[in-house]
């Protein structure tokens, strides 16, 4: 299928999850350029979810990086919710482990922001049509050509858990204890021990050396700079 083609038959509907404005309103132009209904654009994963439940759209795409919740976490929410539903991950992380995750949770497909606008219009109608999609350069490290500290980091990452990965990237925006409970509606003893668990499974210290661990190895998103776009 071209790229200039356009759906009207049995009208594609799609969902855009991503809490960057600008960027997820030119997706939803380039989308509805193409024929395809964009239902909802939302900032975060609950609003994905209630969308995904009131809407049942054909395709989700879907930030990593979100405010509320990892992305991932909200894919596999997604699939659970609604199967017949495709979910494309459409990210800023450039990393092969999280292409790995990510195939691995079920999504059908990957694709950085700085994808050329006419290959994510290809990527997102080989998706509808039944294909997997990711990009050439993370697709072989994906299947496994890392170096042995590329590896060693990937397996130390793999036995966080999802709620881990949620503490981890707040503590990576800077949060303390008493805030991230807030913002998970956990306990602060329940932060405490989620911490604990990073620091062993990641092999390190303390939480500021944890969250530069995350950071520099793409475990999660570095946080965003204020006044840089």
């Amino acid at each position: 299928m071209g790229i200039d083609t356009v759906l009207d038959e049995d009208k594609i509907r799609a969902l855009i999850v991503d809490d960057h404005t600008l960027f997820a309103e030119a997706v939803r132009a380039t989308l509805e350029a193409k024929g395809i209904e964009v239902v909802a654009v939302v900032a975060n994963g609950a609003g994905a979810l209630e969308t995904v439940a009131a809407h049942r759209p054909d395709l989700v795409l879907l930030d990593l990086g979100l405010p509320d919740r990892s992305g991932l976490a909200v894919g596999a929410d997604i699939l659970d919710e609604a199967p017949e539903t495709k979910v494309l991950a459409l990210t800023a992380l450039d990393d092969p482990r999280a292409v790995k995750e990510a195939m691995r949770t079920g999504f059908h497909g990957y694709l950085t922001k700085d994808t050329p606008i006419a290959k994510f219009v290809e990527a997102v109608l080989a998706t509808i049509g039944g294909q997997v999609v990711m990009p050439h350069r993370l697709a072989a490290s994906a299947a496994g050509a890392r170096s042995s500290h590329e590896r060693q980091v990937a397996l130390m990452a793999d036995q966080l858990t999802y709620r881990e990965l949620d503490v981890l990237r707040l503590l990576a925006e800077g949060m303390q204890g008493d805030a991230i409970a807030r913002k998970l509606s956990i306990s602060r003893n329940t932060v405490r021990t989620h911490v604990q668990s990073i620091l062993t499974k990641l092999q390190v210290h303390s939480r500021l050396e944890a969250a530069s661990f995350a950071v520099r190895h793409g475990i999660v998103d570095p946080p965003r700079s204020m006044g840089v776009i």
